[in-house]
Order: structure tokens, then sequence, then C-alpha cells
């Protein structure tokens, strides 16, 4: 129920307490409950059909979870060796820290648009905004090629998604007030280079106007990888790609006791988070009846690597379970010598052992 969320504290004590509500949790991140919906607008436009047809189909999508940790398996149904599981283990192990040196990191993602056209910025601009930072600002670039794709700067990094949307990846900050002056000082900035070539910015969590078609895909080799293998994976792999944004935070933790609770607490209060700040309810120029249709997306991209982790609420969980985990997400490509290769759903334990055929060099 709406008071649901009182129930977070006795997650830090027992889990089998708590696990009765993630359930609940599942149900509201999927944004399904009629309270978080909001009645449809009437008089829509004709042209919208299409688009409220594909939101009705969403809206009987049952919710979906990420998979759990398995054994790893071979292709022939043989094991393969974790030969770097513990290392996988330790590595996030690693992680752990000291109260005193917690910092914050913050992602924050927006949309580029023509102020004449409204149509979704093309990387012409991008290139104008990122090599302003470089020549102007005391920026490094990031390169791919002969293309600009971000830029760095006292550990900030300004990086593309695939449909060009802005991503500040803040640097570790100690406050949210140094959080607020960073993200402050970086929409000032690209703000104003973009204005030069008579464009803004938009903080919306999905594109209201355009379709994927319509919006000009980055010059980066690993988001034509994934373009291609996101509709073998869900129906909304490329809305996700080309038409969402987010703002993140990324916290530290001082222990793996500290990791579950904060991992728990943070998709406990995911729902919450949701709500208080959706503002995804136009697609194709159209209003869905939805409040966050961002949020709707994620219910149906790629059950492999998103969705709700019911198991992290499970008695196991810890640093060994979620590292099980990660190495069994089907892999996406591998770079090598510049170049992105295509191993889309491939077994990372397999390449691992130097079975997967495409990345040339054998063993990694």
């Amino acid at each position: 129920g709406r008071d649901s969320s009182t129930h977070i504290a006795p997650a830090f004590i027992d889990a089998r307490a708590y696990r009765a509500h993630a359930h609940a949790y599942c149900e509201m991140i999927a944004f399904a409950a009629p309270s978080t919906r909001r009645p449809a607008s009437r008089g829509r436009a004709s042209d919208g059909e299409a688009t409220k047809a594909r939101v009705r189909r969403a809206a009987v999508l049952r919710p979906r979870a990420a998979a759990a940790p398995s054994s790893a398996t071979r292709g022939d149904g043989t094991r393969a060796a974790a030969v770097t599981r513990e290392q996988c283990v330790e590595f996030i192990r690693s992680g752990c820290k000291p109260k005193s040196a917690f910092r914050i990191g913050t992602e924050h993602e927006k949309f580029g648009f023509d102020a004449e056209t409204k149509r979704r910025m093309d990387y012409d601009v991008v290139n104008h905004i990122l090599t302003g930072l470089v020549d102007r600002h005391g920026w490094k670039p990031i390169m791919e090629k002969e293309n600009i794709i971000g830029c760095t700067a006292s550990k900030q990094s300004v990086t593309l998604e695939p449909g060009g949307q802005f991503e500040l990846s803040g640097a570790p900050l100690e406050t949210l007030h140094e959080t607020r002056d960073e993200v402050k000082w970086h929409l000032e900035t690209t703000s104003a280079l973009a204005l030069e070539k008579n464009h803004k910015f938009l903080g919306l969590g999905f594109d209201p106007k355009w379709a994927v078609n319509d919006v000009p895909m980055m010059p980066k080799g690993r988001y034509k990888i994934m373009r291609a293998y996101m509709p073998k994976k869900g129906t909304r792999g490329l809305d996700m790609m080309f038409r969402t944004c987010t703002i993140q935070v990324n916290l530290d933790f001082e222990s793996e006791i500290d990791m579950i609770r904060k991992f728990r607490t943070s998709l406990a209060l995911q729902p919450l988070a949701t709500a208080l700040f959706a503002n995804s309810a136009f697609v194709d120029g159209v209003d869905t009846g939805y409040q966050s249709m961002r949020s709707d997306v994620w219910r149906d991209t790629d059950n492999d690597r998103t969705g709700t982790l019911a198991w992290v609420f499970e008695d196991d969980f810890g640093f060994e379970k979620y590292a099980d985990y990660v190495m069994n997400v089907p892999m996406y490509f591998v770079y090598r010598n510049g170049t992105y290769v295509d191993v889309s759903g491939e077994s990372w334990h397999d390449f691992m052992a130097g079975e997967v055929a495409q990345p040339p060099g054998g063993k990694p």
C-alpha cells in the first residue's frame, strides 16, 4: 500500500521480514497500480492512435524481474571454469571505504533540441558543444576515431547517449551543495554553447514528440551493436536508448553489510523517487495517461540485465551473489584495438575461456 515505505527500516535487521514487501515494490516499480496513472485525456489527436495502442499493450504486461544469479554453463551444457570469479568479488570488495571518504557521484542527462524546429540535436551541434568545452574551458577530448564523443575535466566527464542525450558524469563530491554547484555550472555552460547554434536543452524522462527513427544516432561503435541487439530482447529497448533521460546517483559503502542495506533501500525507494519526479506523460505528441512513461519502458527492455532484482532481498545476497549475477549477464561487445567487436548474446564465461569466436587473439 501507500505506507509500505515504512517497512524499510526492518530490512536493515532481517531480510525475511522485508522479503514479503519486495513483491509489492516490484508492482509499484512497474507502475501498474491505478494510483500511479492519470485519467486519459479526452480529444486526443487521431495521429496518436498507434501510441495509444502501444500504451494499452504495455499496461497489461506483467512486471518483469531481472534474472537471478545462476551457475555458469557453456553452450553445450558443461560448466565453464569461473577463472576470475574471486577477482571479481574482490574487485567489488575493494570499493569499501571509511565514512570519511564517502562521496556523491551524480549523473545528469537531458535532451538537446533545435529552438526553431524542435527537432532533436544532431551531431554537428553536439560537436560544437563538446569542442567548446575543450577549446574554451580546458576540458580534454574523448575521441572515437575522428569524432569527439565526450570530454573530461577534474574527475567529471560529459558523454553522449545513443540519441545525443547529453550526460554529465559528475566528480565524486562531499556534499549536495557541491553537487548543485557542479550541475549548475554544467547546465549554464552547455546551454550557452548550444544557444550559439540556436539549440536548447530539455529535462524530461521521455522524448515527448519524436519517434526513434526521427532521432539522429551518435557516431559511437557500441551503439550500432546495441541498436541491432536490443529488439531481440524486448519491445522497448530502442525507446530506452534514444528517447529517455534520467538523473542517477552513485553512493559509496563501507562494508558488505552497508552495501546490502543501501542496495535494498535504493530498490525499495525507487517507486517513490519515480512518483515524486515523474514528468514523462507525452509520447509522439500524445498524452499517454501515464505519469512516467520512462518507468514503463524498463518493463520490457532487456530482462537479462534490467528489471527489479528481487533476489537482492534474499538472505544470501552479498558481494558474491552480485558478482555471479554480473558475470552471467550476456555480453554486448569486446573493445579491441580501437574497435567494438560484436559479441552480443555471448557468454562472458566462454569469452574468458577463449571459446568465443568473434574477437581475435584467443583468451583475453
